[in-house]
């Protein structure tokens, strides 16, 4: 990604409000299941990968978690999140970051949450740099939900094109190293009311 990318999502969130925004959902729920599904303790270290203004955190801080990261290239998404957590965010680590260029300590966490950023990694040298990251980070054994616009998604979202998934070229993008657990479609309306078809899927990390 650039710096264009960081200007792009700084500029939306400046210009509309978080619940306007087409990704918006009231309430997490597919991840929340997912979660569910992975099993993981309120005692585990669990990032969520472009979480920006999501109530995720605020939900997983209700379910008791105590080690939370969310990570977004945009500082007005974290800063909407953290406004409306208020002291309730103050255990959260707030990392303002371009994925295709983070470099997270290694191992540090037992899920990697991802609800739409993958599908906008189009070329492949940032897809192959989201996957070192994800690679570094995530421990052996550890879970990652995966969720992008499904085959019957949307081309472009947000003025941006995006690449389209299924659960098979989903598996085939991460490669040997993941074993997929349980995926879903889902049909997610914008506030505007328009369509949007994902594709979810659980992974368990089986190899570096």
């Amino acid at each position: 990604m650039s710096d264009a990318a960081q200007t792009h999502w700084e500029h939306v969130y400046t210009t509309r409000p978080s619940t306007q925004v087409s990704w918006y959902q009231g309430e997490p729920e597919r991840s929340l299941a997912m979660f569910a599904a992975a099993g993981v303790a309120p005692t585990a270290s669990v990032i969520d990968v472009g979480g920006g203004a999501s109530l995720l955190v605020d939900r997983l801080l209700e379910q008791g978690y105590g080690q939370i990261s969310v990570l977004d290239v945009s500082s007005q998404a974290l800063a909407a999140a953290k406004a409306r957590l208020g002291g309730r965010g103050d255990t959260v680590a707030w990392l303002v970051e371009d994925i295709t260029t983070w470099s997270p300590p290694p191992h540090a966490f037992d899920l990697w949450h991802d609800r739409a950023v993958f599908h906008f990694l189009v070329e492949d040298i940032h897809r192959q740099a989201y996957l070192r990251a994800l690679n570094q980070g995530l421990r052996d054994g550890g879970y990652l939900i995966l969720a992008t616009f499904a085959l019957s998604g949307p081309e472009r979202c947000s003025g941006l094109p995006v690449q389209r998934y299924s659960a098979e070229t989903l598996q085939a993008a991460l490669g040997g190293g993941f074993k997929l657990l349980d995926t879903s479609l889902e049909t997610h309306i914008t506030p505007s009311g328009v369509a949007q078809d994902f594709v979810w899927c659980l992974f368990r990390k089986t190899a570096d």
